[in-house]
């Protein structure tokens, strides 16, 4: 992931000059960061599946981004530490979420599954098998968004 933040404006740039030239090239790098950033997901969530510490946490309120999706605020302590607010490290809400109220879970305790080493990189564990879901199916349109372009440069498709 640090990888993407650190190149973000040489992949946009790429990416843009590709759309002129090759446009197939361009559902290459989409395929490539979607199974890139999807594939991580899903590698953490096996790691802290296997490592991870479960303790008790406690929603605190919920994070409206400029999208209309709500993320949780947790608050917890890991164990021989200081106390942890922020949000999970990889969360999925879906278009339901701007639409729904979560009033009800403030202040109501939930399942914390954290990274021993980090224990800000932290994930719900109710949400577990939603969040492999969602990633798994990125993957999935990641690689078909590879496989395409790889049709198209090879000339069994037409692309632009």
């Amino acid at each position: 992931m640090n990888f993407i933040k650190k190149y973000w404006v040489v992949i946009f740039i790429v990416f843009f000059i590709s759309m002129l030239i090759k446009p197939a090239f361009c559902f290459f790098i989409i395929g490539a960061l979607l199974f890139y950033v999807s594939f991580d997901a899903l590698v953490f969530l096996k790691e802290i599946q296997q490592k991870g510490i479960e303790t008790s946490g406690r929603v605190l309120s919920f994070q409206t981004d400029r999208n209309g999706h709500k993320t949780p605020i947790v608050e917890f302590t890991p164990i021989g530490r200081r106390v942890i607010t922020g949000k999970p490290f990889i969360y999925s809400s879906t278009d339901l979420s701007k639409l729904r109220s979560y009033k009800k879970n403030i202040d109501k305790d939930v399942l914390i599954l954290y990274h021993p080493d980090d224990p800000k990189k932290f994930v719900l564990s109710n949400e577990k098998g939603f969040n492999y879901f969602v990633f798994s199916v990125l993957t999935l349109a990641g690689l078909a968004f590879i496989i395409l372009s790889v049709c198209s440069f090879l000339g069994y498709i037409k692309m632009g």
